[in-house]
């Protein structure tokens, strides 16, 4: 079945704060040379964490840009900020987090934020010696700031955590909210139920899902446009320790001692492979997207790479989003920037 003229599909990228330097770069390139992309595909979002945040969840990130460059540089581009805060081991006591709510306060608004409404003091990766004031990382200028700027999106967080979705919703209620796919939603009995929740503006089931084809086809229009599917994850597609290994990163980002995991995937020492993703059963390629998900009426496509490298990133950005003819274009411009270190 072909795509429908009308039909767009939104990818959500990873690395918010982990691949800024990427984005800094890729960005005006998306808009002053948009023949160079498919014409039915946006970017609906990118996501990520910084470093040092506790209610993080998913990957051990390393995000360390400046928050308020990161908002200024996704307002510019119209661009909606996800926060990645999937930690599954949240307690009432983490709730009270100076860094995590200071970042809550900035994304909660598109504008720019009244006085005293957000204090750079609370942002521990404020003061790590590798943010965005190092040598060969320029700061936004005025116009990355506002000429041309795009209307204010509004931002969202994803979550694991119903502790976190209740103070979100009456704290922070200008933020979305995405069901993260760390909660390994497999059985479509669960799915149903979490896409009838209505704090949540999309759901991400787990990957194994994919490819379920024909229940996916009895779900009603307004299911299909909150399911967010998970693209390109490398995982082995029979994996029981899914849930596991993200307890552990959850543990990591809050400080809590526990057992170490260790992935028992075959091949798992090899790492992420583009290649290896690909040949995964639950992959969706981008004739997947055109002639099979954007037919059934599903617009929603998400990437992973948060832990990756930003060379893995372009290749992402090539692959998804890029005309093929127009794939070396892209390339030379971002390997022949001397600024930005792919490798």
């Amino acid at each position: 079945m072909p795509v429908k003229n009308s039909a767009k599909a939104w990818f959500h990228l990873p690395g918010l704060f982990e691949f800024y330097e990427l984005y800094r770069r890729f960005l005006p390139l998306y808009r002053e040379h948009r023949e160079y992309f498919y014409d039915w595909c946006e970017i609906g979002s990118i996501y990520g964490a910084p470093h040092d945040a506790i209610w993080s969840g998913g990957r051990i990130s390393d995000g360390t840009a400046d928050p308020e460059e990161v908002r200024a540089l996704m307002r510019n581009y119209g661009i909606s900020a996800r926060l990645t805060f999937s930690n599954s081991l949240l307690q009432p006591e983490h709730l009270h987090d100076p860094a995590c709510n200071a970042l809550c306060r900035l994304f909660s608004e598109g504008v720019p934020q009244t006085p005293g409404r957000y204090d750079a003091s609370d942002l521990k990766q404020q003061t790590h010696p590798g943010a965005a004031s190092e040598a060969g990382s320029p700061a936004p200028t005025a116009a990355d700031r506002s000429e041309g700027a795009a209307p204010a999106p509004k931002n969202g967080v994803i979550v694991s955590s119903d502790l976190l979705v209740d103070y979100l919703q009456a704290h922070y209620p200008k933020l979305y909210l995405i069901s993260s796919t760390t909660k390994v939603l497999t059985d479509f009995t669960n799915l149903h139920h979490e896409l009838a929740r209505p704090e949540f503006r999309f759901v991400v089931p787990d990957f194994r899902l994919n490819k379920a084809l024909e229940p996916l086809a009895t779900l009603p229009q307004s299911s299909k446009d909150k399911i967010e599917f998970l693209c390109n994850e490398c995982c082995w597609f029979g994996c029981r320790d899914r849930k596991a290994c993200y307890k552990a990163v959850s543990r990591i980002a809050l400080g809590i001692p526990g057992p170490e995991h260790h992935c028992a995937a075959p091949h798992a020492a090899e790492g992420y492979r583009f290649s290896k993703a690909m040949e995964n059963p639950g992959f969706i390629s981008i004739d997947d997207i055109r002639n099979v998900y954007l037919p059934m009426g599903f617009s929603q496509f998400k990437i992973e790479g948060r832990g990756l490298g930003s060379a893995l990133i372009l290749e992402f950005l090539l692959y998804y989003l890029t005309r093929p003819e127009y794939q070396i274009h892209v390339r030379e411009a971002l390997y022949l920037d001397n600024m930005l270190d792919l490798f």
